[in-house]
């Protein structure tokens, strides 16, 4: 009872600053939005998709891309609330969390549950949007993509925690999300099919090939058309439980601490 108080509390908490921060969720559809209303307009006869699985037939590139828009609201929206761990390390507020009975790797998965959960309904947010636009997946598939859609925000959530883990300053986290961020949304399979990737640039198909954000928006796109694409599932849960593990040690309660303590002796 007392884990379940204390995760109850960390959801509450991240509800709460969620629903006090309506900017936050503008943005977080702002981006989406753009590229499928402005963008997927003007490449849509640019890049045309092939049938390739899972779709049966030719589809259009605003339904193509769909799948890595929900991808990048998970990947803006894990970084997003990273930051706020910073923030709350600076504060204070993170200290007092992880020198509480609880342990720790219980307050980080926690953390991540809440940080989670806030993203996926963004996610549901922009398909309701997109269902108005004619972008439409079968109705059973916007239920069967739910665990897709948590296992990926679970592994882009670890990862924004594992950099927020070795970041100091709330400034320099800012500048490490645009060398994260943009690179992994880019070199995917988000935008543009992989064959298409692999006719234009080898070396670039290969570093796709090693994007654990291709297998996260590969995953999610099969999940809509009731299919499992056993591949991504096994390396989104391999790069899960390695972020995971990385910023379990990385967030040692004492670590703050002892560094205080070695600045103030110096002083």
């Amino acid at each position: 009872m007392q884990y379940l108080v204390c995760l109850k509390g960390i959801l509450i908490r991240e509800g709460l600053r969620y629903l006090n921060q309506r900017e936050r969720f503008i943005s977080s559809l702002v981006r989406p939005l753009l590229w499928l209303f402005i963008f997927a307009a003007g490449f849509r006869q640019v890049l045309g998709v092939s049938i390739i699985p899972p779709y049966q037939t030719y589809v259009l590139y605003e339904v193509y891309i769909t799948p890595g828009l929900c991808g990048m609201i998970l990947l803006f929206s894990g970084m997003q609330s990273s930051l706020s761990m910073v923030y709350d390390r600076e504060m204070g507020n993170m200290r007092t969390l992880l020198v509480s009975p609880f342990p720790r790797w219980f307050l980080l998965v926690a953390k991540l549950l809440a940080g989670v959960a806030v993203s996926i309904t963004q996610v549901y947010a922009f398909l309701f949007i997109a269902w108005f636009w004619g972008v439409k997946a079968p109705p059973i598939g916007y239920l069967l993509t739910l665990p897709a859609l948590f296992l990926a925000g679970m592994m882009l959530g670890a990862l924004g925690m594992l950099l927020s883990s070795v970041v100091k300053q709330l400034e320099n986290f800012a500048g490490i999300m645009n060398f994260v961020i943009f690179p992994m949304y880019f070199a995917s399979s988000a935008l543009y099919p992989l064959w298409r990737v692999q006719e234009a640039s080898p070396l670039l198909y290969k570093i796709c090939q090693l994007n654990p954000f291709t297998y996260a928006v590969e995953l999610i796109r099969f999940a809509f058309y009731g299919q499992v694409e056993w591949t991504s599932l096994v390396v989104v849960c391999g790069f899960t439980l390695a972020f995971m593990t990385g910023a379990i040690i990385a967030y040692d309660p004492s670590r703050g601490l002892t560094i205080r303590k070695q600045e103030g002796g110096n002083t």
